[in-house]
């Protein structure tokens, strides 16, 4: 297995486990994400995701172009069906629970759009970003161009596309692409603070609220306002929208019960 994953107490962590190839995503490991996240979709007990590469050096450094006789090229990669981007990831709208990065190093190419798929990125010092397809005759295809430019000032994104350049986890918090930067010895402590402040609301409410940001982002605000998504009217239908202003009363924490 080219990805590890596990589940306790309401938090699955997916690791990327291919250090030696800077966890790189060859078509294995794409296989193996698009099952977990079709399994977390499926598991109502799941109330946020960690993402992570193995090791020290990567998060995730794209496709594997060492992949040899199953590389394809960039026109076959293009025209093979990824409905949820990279990794299954970096477009997919219908994973519903909060996903945090924890970059623990370099996130290039995929592994930056991973990062852009995420909710919450947390960041080591020494993590570094970049989308360098153009210097070997690509194209960031799965979001890279696209949602990126969206995210930040434009003439910021088209420095980065155009050029290949990296830039440091200190700069991307600078432009809100990184929700937080530590030291890496610290990294594991940020990211289950992160978890601990999530699992503090209720999950049905976390849940309408990803999903509303996501299936509105492209609505005017008119048109967001008025949609009625089935987790939205889900979520203020249940006990849990009873039991947070009872606890409030009550002056006690909320017992969530995810329904």
């Amino acid at each position: 297995m080219s990805v590890s994953f596990s589940l306790q107490d309401h938090v699955a962590r997916v690791t990327i486990d291919r250090a030696d190839r800077m966890n790189a995503v060859d078509d294995t490991t794409a296989d193996e994400l698009e099952a977990i996240w079709q399994r977390i979709e499926s598991d109502n007990d799941v109330r946020v995701v960690v993402l992570s590469g193995s090791g020290e050096k990567a998060f995730c450094a794209g496709a594997d172009m060492k992949a040899g006789g199953n590389a394809k090229s960039g026109l076959e990669y293009w025209a093979h069906a990824r409905p949820g981007g990279f990794g299954g990831l970096t477009l997919r709208k219908s994973l519903h629970v909060p996903v945090i990065a924890r970059v623990n190093g370099l996130a290039v190419g995929g592994g930056f759009e991973l990062v852009l798929g995420c909710d919450i990125v947390v960041a080591a010092e020494h993590a570094s970003f970049g989308l360098p397809e153009a210097r070997v005759g690509r194209m960031p295809l799965d979001g890279g161009m696209i949602v990126l430019p969206r995210m930040i000032p434009q003439k910021i994104a088209m420095g980065m596309l155009l050029t290949g350049n990296r830039i440091s986890a200190q700069e991307a918090k600078t432009h809100g692409l990184v929700n937080e930067v530590v030291p890496a010895a610290e990294l594991d402590d940020a990211v289950d603070r992160w978890i601990a402040q999530i699992l503090k609301c209720a999950p049905l409410s976390v849940k309408a609220i990803k999903e509303c940001v996501k299936e509105t982002s492209d609505l005017s605000i008119d048109e967001a306002q008025s949609k009625r998504l089935p987790s939205l009217v889900a979520a203020l239908e249940s006990e849990d929208a009873d039991e947070g202003p009872l606890a409030f009363r009550e002056k006690r924490a909320p017992d969530w019960k995810g329904r």
